[in-house]
This record gives structure tokens, sequence and C-alpha cells, in this order.
């Protein structure tokens, strides 16, 4: 055979093995994405317009928080946690709206003791959206009623929703998943 035929078929052949194997790794890390974050994976795909771009962005939000010194709280923390959080809900009977800020602070005060940053907002969810896919979501919802009852645009009901939504975060950085069941929210609601 002709060496340059020969060399001309290694060469698709060689072109046709680096398109499978690049078309395998981009497919196994969409499924990765998808898995890892849920339905926050078709929120960021709705954002950016592009799967590309939405997993990009995904992804950079892992390499972020992998970055961070995320802690596990030790029991005696968690208990005293779990304690204030009786506290704030209890509240919530007399001073609902008293409640949901005292809320919005504890939620705030374990994210930052666990090791998240605090300056920004939207950057504070997109790190959250890492490890807790499944209640970023009902953060964004708690944190937009809790910024419209601060403009007094927020009803009784409302407020109750937001303690159900930063509830279902709270037992999620406590450590305490099976008390924030989605399904069980959704029922509470």
């Amino acid at each position: 055979m002709d060496p340059k035929v020969l060399l001309a078929i290694i060469v698709v052949l060689a072109i046709v093995v680096i398109a499978v194997v690049v078309f395998a790794r981009r497919r196994q890390r969409s499924t990765h994405l998808k898995q890892q974050f849920g339905p926050e994976y078709e929120r960021a795909l709705m954002q950016h317009g592009d799967a590309g771009k939405a997993e990009a962005a995904l992804g950079e939000r892992e390499a972020r928080v992998q970055k961070l010194t995320i802690r596990e709280l030790p029991a005696t923390e968690r208990a005293a946690y779990a304690d204030e959080w009786a506290a704030v809900q209890r509240r919530f009977v007399d001073d609902p709206s008293m409640a949901v800020s005292e809320a919005d602070r504890l939620v705030n005060r374990v994210m930052n003791v666990r090791g998240y940053p605090m300056a920004d907002f939207d950057q504070r969810i997109d790190d959250i959206s890492v490890n807790y896919p499944a209640v970023v979501q009902n953060y964004r919802s708690a944190r937009d009623i809790f910024v419209r009852h601060s403009s007094g645009r927020a009803s009784t009901e409302d407020l109750r929703q937001a303690m159900v939504y930063y509830r279902s975060l709270f037992d999620e950085l406590l450590g305490t998943p099976a008390l924030a069941d989605p399904a069980v929210l959704r029922r509470a609601s």
C-alpha cells in the first residue's frame, strides 16, 4: 500500500478517535453536572442559554467551592444552632417579622461559621448550590421574601413560607437533611 494513503488513513482514524474521546468526555461531564446540580443545572441552562456556557459556569462553581475550607459542625455546635432555630420558630407566632429577620441572620451565621464567604449574595447562592442543589432555590425564595418584607410587600403567609424555605437550608447546613426533604417541605406549604 502506498505510504501516503496509509498515512492519510492513520490521520483520519486518529481524528475520529480524538473526536469520539472528546464527545464521550463532554457527555460524561454533562451527566456529572446534571446529577450534581439537579434543578440548578436547568436554571443555569436557562440563564446562559447554551449548555456549554452553563456547564462552564457550573464547573467554575465546583472549582471555587473546592478551594474553600468548608467545615462540618461539631455535635455541640449543631445542637446550639438547633436550639436557636427552635427559639426563632417559637417567636414566629408572636412576631413573624422579627422571626424571619432572625432566621435570615441565623442561616447566614451558620453559613459563615461553616466557611462560606458572605460578601455577595449571588456568589453565596452559587457556592451553596454546589453542596446543596436541592435547597438552593428555597434559599433564593426565602431571601426574595425577606427583601420584599423589608419594603412592606410580604404577607404573613409569605413570611411563613420564608421560614419553611430557610428551614430547609438550615437543616442541610446543620447536617440534618432528613428534616429538609423537599417533598416534606412541599406538603408543609
